[in-house]
């Protein structure tokens, strides 16, 4: 069935309320774990049920925030979302409490019941109102940033389709799109402060109301981490700082001296060389036509898979006005089918799609066979490594996007993911001070980002541009209003990631095979498991990154 025949119905909290007594008439009376377990099951069905209806009203809101049906279904689920977490939370806690535990985790494993403790940690009914405000309050936002336009040379259009500039070879045309992205942010300035200290106040208030210091703690929980914490987060930022930083500042540098500019600026950011940025050779018909072949080649799992999405219609590429301006893949459990949205713009960023949130989805399509779909793909750290490791196997099947290009491409790409980690530490940490400080003023939080900008990128520059020399770029990072403390998770996957890249080239067949094990394990281990049986060095342990950055500079010197 194509994903557009897929049928919608809203899945009512009456209903889950119903499904859920029975589910605790059958714990009452059950007599062993194998009891239990067919329990659960009843359960299953209503998160299954759940889940499906309000991802299709996401992704059918998403794909034209202005259908006016869709905002209403959204409307339903961001204020009934905290009940079901409430039923989520009395799952939980009966199968936590159930005195038949230590059978239940020898039949569905451990990790299910440390992700039961996260769920008992993160929500209490004492916050509902609390979490409806929030819920709604980022449907606003996300309606907010996709209907914004942005004007360039005299043409409006939004901002997923204005970025795409920022890899033009023309370095005014570069600083003009830089222009235009920060004349817009700022026609539109207190409204997106206003959205962001609203919610910031509204977390730090659910988790006081929990018994929590701050919001750190509960955004901890609330992203189902159970094998590591702010501690460990903070370490691996020390080890950004320490291996990466002087590594990305010293090709950053050079880049700008060989392109004879005498700074480089934020809009020279995703340029590596002079001339053309490598661009798909093709259009976006042929991209997926070739992304067919290329995942038949790399195995017979991916190739079956991807002929599947086709058939399903299961991608939706193409910007348009009204169209959430980010990208995302997303499942339908109801009919075990994942979908991918993104907004193409002719970039090299159209051929990261097809591989990067191909990799989410093909996760997606393991869990039935091989994990648990409660516990799913796993934390999103986990998740992001599927993703972006499939953007790095790809690197074999280059020329068939990019043609003379491929190099040059393959250059951009592991400098783009080396670059992206600073970047990413700043958005984590950032928001690490803001929610320590959720009393900060706007100017406050902008005087923060500016001082992480400088320790983690000193290589740039934002000087002259109107709005984000403020210290305002994180105001179009929308994971910072919509999923706090989600970013950390690119970063620890990119490296994960880079280091899956470096075992490929010494051998293709078994670093994609050690991928696929990875992969199919879903969430059944916790990410610091998953990353030690796959031989890859923890991101957590100090030096971490020294190695990984050293041979990851080599390997860009064999690229030209």
């Amino acid at each position: 069935m194509k994903v557009s025949e897929l049928p919608y119905a809203r899945y009512t909290i009456e209903e889950a309320r119903e499904a859920f007594a029975r589910f605790e008439a059958a714990m009452d009376t059950a007599a062993d774990a194998d009891a239990v377990v067919a329990a659960r099951g009843i359960f299953m069905d209503i998160l299954c049920e759940y889940v499906t209806a309000a991802s299709l009203a996401n992704c059918r809101f998403t794909l034209n925030t202005r259908d006016a049906y869709y905002q209403g279904e959204m409307a339903y689920y961001d204020e009934v979302g905290p009940l079901f977490s409430e039923l989520q939370v009395q799952y939980a806690t009966r199968m936590l409490s159930s005195p038949f535990r230590p059978a239940l985790e020898e039949k569905l494993g451990t990790q299910l019941f440390r992700r039961f403790e996260c769920a008992t940690r993160a929500f209490s009914p004492v916050i509902t109102a609390e979490v409806q405000e929030e819920n709604a309050l980022v449907t606003e936002y996300s309606k907010f940033m996709s209907e914004m336009v942005f004007t360039y040379d005299g043409e409006e259009m939004p901002l997923s389709m204005l970025r795409g500039k920022l890899e033009d070879a023309d370095r005014d045309v570069r600083r003009k799109t830089a222009e235009a992205i920060g004349r817009g942010l700022g026609a539109h300035a207190e409204a997106l402060d206003t959205f962001y200290d609203k919610l910031v106040k509204l977390r730090d208030r659910q988790a006081k109301k929990m018994g929590y210091k701050n919001f750190i703690e509960l955004g901890y929980y609330r992203m189902d981490r159970t094998d590591y914490d702010a501690d460990m987060v903070a370490n691996f930022r020390k080890n950004v700082r320490e291996s990466l930083v002087p590594c990305v500042k010293q090709v950053k540098e050079t880049i700008a001296a060989d392109m004879g500019w005498d700074r480089m600026m934020f809009y020279d950011d995703q340029i590596y060389a002079a001339g053309e940025t490598p661009k798909p050779v093709v259009d976006a018909e042929e991209i997926f036509r070739r992304a067919v072949t290329m995942y038949d080649d790399m195995s017979d799992t991916t190739g079956a898979f991807m002929r599947r999405m086709m058939e399903a219609e299961a991608f939706d590429y193409q910007s348009r006005d009204g169209k959430w301006g980010g990208g995302y893949c997303t499942c339908f459990p109801k009919y075990d089918q994942p979908f991918i949205l993104a907004n193409f713009n002719g970039g090299s960023g159209d051929v990261d799609v097809i591989t990067h949130e191909f990799g989410h989805a093909l996760a997606s399509s393991c869990i039935a066979q091989y994990g648990d779909w409660e516990l799913n793909v796993g934390s999103m750290e986990t998740a992001e490594c599927h993703s972006m490791s499939m953007e790095f196997f790809a690197w074999k099947y280059t020329e068939q996007f990019f043609g003379d290009m491929a190099n040059a491409y393959r250059k951009k790409h592991l400098l783009d993911a080396l670059s992206f980690i600073p970047y990413g530490v700043i958005v984590d940490e950032y928001q690490h001070i803001v929610y320590e400080h959720p009393e900060m003023t706007p100017a406050e939080r902008k005087a923060a980002y500016r001082k992480l900008e400088a320790t983690y990128r000193p290589y740039l520059s934002f000087d002259g541009i109107p709005y984000l020399e403020e210290g305002t770029r994180w105001q179009y990072q929308m994971h910072i209003y919509e999923s706090p403390f989600y970013y950390i998770d690119y970063c620890l996957a990119q490296t994960v990631a880079i280091h899956f890249l470096l075992l490929s080239q010494e051998d293709y067949q078994g670093a994609f095979d050690t991928y696929l094990h990875f992969v199919r394990q879903g969430g059944t281990k916790p990410f610091s498991a998953l990353v030690k049986e796959a031989g890859i060095p923890s991101p957590f342990e100090d030096g971490a990154l020294a190695e990984m950055s050293r041979r990851a500079l080599a390997l860009l010197e064999t690229l030209g």
